[in-house]
Order: structure tokens, then C-alpha cells, then sequence
């Protein structure tokens, strides 16, 4: 019980709870199609282990596409946990990368026969971050590398995959972090 307790406090005298979130818009249009606008609200918390690693989670709400799924923009509801590796500190910006799991729960589209969709995805999302002063940062995130799966909330449906890089303008989200 003793180690137990010298660990937790150790830990706790070195690590720093960091509050925020992020929001998204992006605003798309294919050919001669209606534009489509998708935005996303990201309330985040974590918790800085130490200098280099944190760990912490999102849990939000937007309007967009399933990967890999025909139709329209739907309603989502997301949880995004994850741990993050910071690779370069100076005094105003450091750069990280984001390892984690995430969770998508999409309605069905509205005026269509078109179920629900559960997303799952694994993957890096690289970020960098502007530290304004010791509690407030600016936070961005550009893109996703790794996997995503999409599949309609129906039984015997199949499953859609994704593998790979996706830079495209609904992968740049903007924060801010209070750091405590």
C-alpha cells in the first residue's frame, strides 16, 4: 500500500490536467452536387504524465460522412480516447502525435431507408501546439494515418474499410487547452 502510495503521489506532484476541446468546419462540394457543410465539437480532457507523454480523451457530437458510406451528412455522436507522444518542445510550440482508438455512432440519414452506422478507427493524428502562456494553449490537428471501419447498425451487414492517409479538409480541427 505504501508503493501504491508513493507512486500515485509522485506521479501526481509531476503531471498537469489539461482541459479544452476542439471544433472543426469544413465545407465541401463534388462536381455539380449541392456543397455539403460538416462541423464537429470536440470537449477534451487529459492529463500530462510527464514532459513527453499524456494521456486523455475526447467526447463529442458533429454533423458528416461515415467513411466509405453513400448518402448524406448525418449526426454523430464520437469518443476519441488516446495517448500522446510530444517529439519537440521549445519555449512556444511543440509538435505530438496522437496514438488512439475511437468510437462513431452515426444516425440514420433523414428522409431515406438508410440505417444507423457504427466507425470505428485506429490510427496517428500528428498536432502541434502554441503554447500563448504556462496555462493557455492553442492546439491544431491535420489529418489521420491509420484504419477506419464503417458498417450499418443492421444485422448481417458488411463492413467498409479504410486503410491509410486522409489529409483532406475535414481532418484540421482547431483548440484550445487551459492547462491547470
Amino acid at each position: 500500500m505504501t508503493l501504491v502510495a508513493a507512486v500515485a503521489m509522485t506521479v501526481s506532484a509531476n503531471a498537469q490536467v489539461f482541459v479544452g476541446g476542439e471544433l472543426g468546419v469544413a465545407s465541401s462540394k463534388q462536381g455539380d452536387a449541392e456543397s455539403v457543410t460538416t462541423y464537429r465539437v470536440l470537449p477534451e480532457i487529459g492529463y500530462n504524465i510527464n514532459e513527453d507523454w499524456a494521456i486523455g480523451t475526447t467526447i463529442g457530437w458533429g454533423k458528416g460522412k461515415p467513411v466509405n458510406i453513400e448518402g448524406e451528412s448525418r449526426n454523430y455522436f464520437t469518443v476519441d480516447p488516446y495517448v500522446r507522444y510530444t517529439f519537440v518542445h521549445t519555449k512556444y510550440i511543440n509538435a505530438f502525435v496522437d496514438g488512439g482508438f475511437g468510437y462513431a455512432h452515426y444516425n440514420h440519414a433523414h428522409n431515406t431507408d438508410n440505417a444507423s452506422v457504427n466507425q470505428w478507427n485506429v490510427g496517428l493524428k500528428p498536432g502541434i501546439e502554441v503554447n500563448l502562456n504556462k496555462k493557455v494553449s492553442f492546439v491544431a490537428h491535420v489529418g489521420f494515418l491509420g484504419w477506419k471501419e464503417s458498417k450499418d447498425d443492421v444485422d448481417g451487414a458488411k463492413a467498409n474499410d479504410a486503410w491509410g492517409l486522409d489529409l483532406d479538409g475535414n481532418n484540421v480541427t482547431f483548440g484550445v487547452y487551459y492547462n491547470f
